[in-house]
């Protein structure tokens, strides 16, 4: 029972909104942060539910310049401090870099990159006056290695992964604030059903699939105890592929697209789709996607 204020941004779904329902079991009070009102509205309810100390709604896009600032405007009103935050909003992409519409691929990289930015540079400031505070970025996998098919994502991974490392070596000189990196495999979430999709095919989670619950305990434990300069892995599969990518890539590049069509893609066709790129749909969201998991 820490009695502190989490800032959960992306928590209308997946691993936003398990780690919202962690920190809430907790006594922690909760301020959740999604472009899809409609959404939140489920989310707190879910946070309710698990005996959370105090939760609220924010409806906004960090990836309009000024909704981060909004954001941290809201939490500071009805709290006046910020102890946790969370980042985890995200839209995902299937498709080549040549088939994939310019928009979709500048939105999913815009998303994790230009959000991490806007959401930093309105809460680090927060963080700095107070002189304790820690900022989670949740970042992938593919923010370490390559995948056909999935160039806009890891672009955004990529880059986001850079901007929270450089955000780590400039709050060294404030050693109670700390900004810490959480980097998931395939986990049981919406975000395959939701994603973009201009690869004719219907996506699909790479085994070992875990839950999101698994992601959102690793987020508590950074959040109790800080890491700096690390990036926490979350599924057994990710220091093996990221070690054959940066080690053996002439062998890497061979399989890598062979091993991604069989699992990462289904045999159901679909038609060309932006998902929920552009715009959200609360309808889809949720903690849990559609496919067994490891709890």
């Amino acid at each position: 029972m820490t009695g502190r204020v989490v800032l959960v941004v992306g928590a209308s779904s997946g691993i936003g909104l398990a780690a919202a329902v962690a920190f809430s079991s907790r006594g922690d009070a909760v301020v959740l942060a999604s472009r899809s009102g409609a959404a939140l509205d489920a989310a707190e309810k879910a946070c309710r539910a698990v005996g959370t100390a105090a939760v609220d709604v924010v409806a906004d896009d960090i990836g309009d310049p000024d909704g981060a600032g909004r954001i941290v405007g809201k939490a500071m009103d009805l709290h006046g401090r910020i102890d946790v935050v969370v980042h985890s909003a995200t839209v995902m992409g299937y498709g080549t870099v040549e088939e994939m519409p310019a928009e979709v691929f500048t939105t999913v990289v815009d998303t994790a990159v230009h959000g991490t930015l806007h959401l930093a540079q309105a809460v680090l400031p927060v963080l700095r006056r107070q002189r304790t505070g820690v900022f989670i970025g949740v970042n992938s996998l593919l923010g370490s290695i390559t995948v056909p098919q999935m160039g806009a994502y890891s672009t955004a991974k990529w880059g986001q992964r850079a901007v929270l490392r450089t955000l780590q070596q400039e709050t060294r000189d404030e050693p109670g604030v700390h900004v810490c990196i959480v980097s998931p495999g395939s986990i049981n979430t919406p975000i395959y059903d939701q994603a973009a999709n201009y690869t004719g095919r219907a996506a699909r989670p790479p085994v070992p699939v875990l839950s999101p619950e698994r992601v959102a305990a690793a987020i508590v434990r950074l959040a109790d105890h800080p890491q700096r300069h690390v990036s926490v892995p979350v599924g057994p599969a990710n220091p093996l592929i990221v070690a054959g990518f940066r080690f053996l890539p002439g062998l890497y590049d061979l399989l890598v697209g062979p091993l991604f069509r069989l699992a990462a893609l289904t045999r159901k066709a679909v038609p060309p789709t932006p998902g929920t790129v552009l715009r959200p749909h609360p309808a889809g969201e949720g903690t849990h996607g559609r496919w067994p998991a490891e709890r």
